[in-house]
């Protein structure tokens, strides 16, 4: 077993622009918690986004198929590989913990900065077979992160400040580096790779529902939907490469069933909101008054679990095109990289929160309603009536699990694995652990 409480984890704060902040890190080793205040403090402070960037080692079992892999001469991998070896020159913590050229890095945005990028885009991921449970940090903040002493790293030359050239910060601290396409590269990879995630769980729970209920139409939809993947994976591929993008991708024909399904989704969240409202405030709802505007909302496979699945995939999969539009705004201006990206990330991502949003809310006032029994002149109930009514209520109760209403912003982790080779998967970005 590794004892972890000696690890020594180097720390690099990385900035987007040119910024002037008070000395607050200095040079001597932090804790977890320190180092976290030292986040919230610069965002606060700095003009410029503000991150930080941790390297641990390797875990021996790593689960890559959840990430996006970018070869050794992706933008990505070629910012970290500069920045690793810079740093190595006049750092022996970094050169000591980069030495075998691989590793486990760990951006942090601050949850100020990760607020820019709309509310919605960073959730918990439901992990597969885990009763509800979610995919945590691949180093627990609570575990080696807990134990590790923190060191910055001083001196560095950056990894291509903003418009690719290196520079260090005009700051009060030499350990605050210009990197903006670093950073760039790291949210806009690790959200992809979030919303792709919750397509991949959306994908599993549409399958499994179309199934059961043998409807051509929503088969159809799903079969429209999943037909964009190819064209966003395509497209992703050749930004992040820094390429151009062009018409024989079929990105505009996916973009289009994509916005055709979100108004589709739209639509049917107004209905649910109407019946909603006309719903008695003061007394229990029939289970068959309930399930007229529901329609299978009291069956685990019904049509309005289908409809909410559909939604689901249509937003994971706006996102990723979101993420791929506010990139490509970026790098039309390389002197003006991450702003660029921020304000178009911004401005999109509100629309879908606030159809997220909305949908959240149906699921939360439909989970809290109270069912009565059918109207008829029998005093009692029927063994099957009473079987029903609490099969149905249980699931009507459930459809509030793991519902994020107007979330607070939280710091956001990005963890990517380097290999030996220069080549790097990174995972999806989630909130980090406090």
């Amino acid at each position: 077993m590794i004892d972890y409480r000696k690890t020594t984890v180097p720390v690099w704060t990385l900035a987007t622009g040119d910024v002037r902040v008070p000395a607050l890190g200095g040079d001597e080793p932090m804790t977890a918690e320190r180092l976290a205040e030292l986040r919230g403090v610069l965002a606060c402070l700095a003009d410029a986004p503000i991150a930080t960037l941790e390297v641990h080692p390797l875990p021996d079992e790593l689960d890559r198929s959840r990430g996006i892999p970018l070869d050794a001469v992706s933008p990505l991998a070629q910012h970290l590989s500069q920045l690793i070896t810079q740093s190595a020159r006049s750092s022996p913590v970094a050169a000591t913990a980069t030495a075998a050229g691989e590793g486990l890095y760990r951006m942090v945005v601050p949850a100020k900065v990760a607020a820019q990028f709309g509310q919605g885009i960073v959730r918990p991921m439901a992990a597969k077979g885990a009763g509800g449970g979610i995919y945590g940090a691949l180093v627990n903040s609570r575990g080696i992160t807990a134990q590790a002493k923190f060191v910055p790293v001083g001196k560095a030359a950056a990894a291509g400040g903003a418009g690719a050239t290196a520079s260090v910060a005009v700051a009060g601290s030499a350990a605050l580096t210009v990197a903006a396409p670093l950073v760039l590269m790291a949210v806009a990879v690790g959200v992809s790779a979030n919303a792709d995630s919750k397509r991949q769980q959306a994908i599993e729970h549409i399958t499994e529902l179309l199934e059961q209920l043998h409807e051509q139409k929503l088969d159809d939809e799903h079969s429209e939907l999943d037909g964009c993947r190819d064209a966003i994976d395509k497209a992703t591929a050749i930004l992040l490469d820094q390429g151009k993008l062009g018409f024989s991708l079929g990105l505009d024909s996916a973009v289009h069933a994509i916005n055709t399904a979100l108004g589709a989704a739209d639509r049917r969240l107004a209905r649910w909101q109407s019946a909603l409202d006309k719903l008695p405030d003061d007394k229990a709802v029939e289970i068959d008054t309930l399930t007229k505007a529901f329609p299978g909302v009291d069956d685990h496979g019904g049509r309005f679990r289908a409809h909410l699945e559909l939604a689901a995939l249509a937003l994971a999969l706006k996102r990723r095109v979101v993420v791929l539009q506010a990139v490509e705004h970026a790098q039309s201006d390389p002197d003006n990289l991450f702003e660029n990206f921020a304000r178009a990330l911004k401005s999109d991502q509100q629309r879908l929160d606030k159809l997220e949003s909305g949908i959240a809310g149906v699921l939360v006032r439909l989970s809290v309603l109270e069912l009565a029994r059918p109207n008829g002149l029998r005093p009692v109930f029927t063994t099957g009536e009473v079987d029903r009514l609490m099969r149905v209520a249980h699931r009507i109760h459930r459809l509030g699990d793991g519902v994020m209403v107007n979330n607070p912003a939280t710091d956001v982790a990005i963890e990517i694995a380097r290999d030996k080779d220069g080549s790097v998967v990174v995972f999806p970005a989630l909130p980090a652990q406090a």
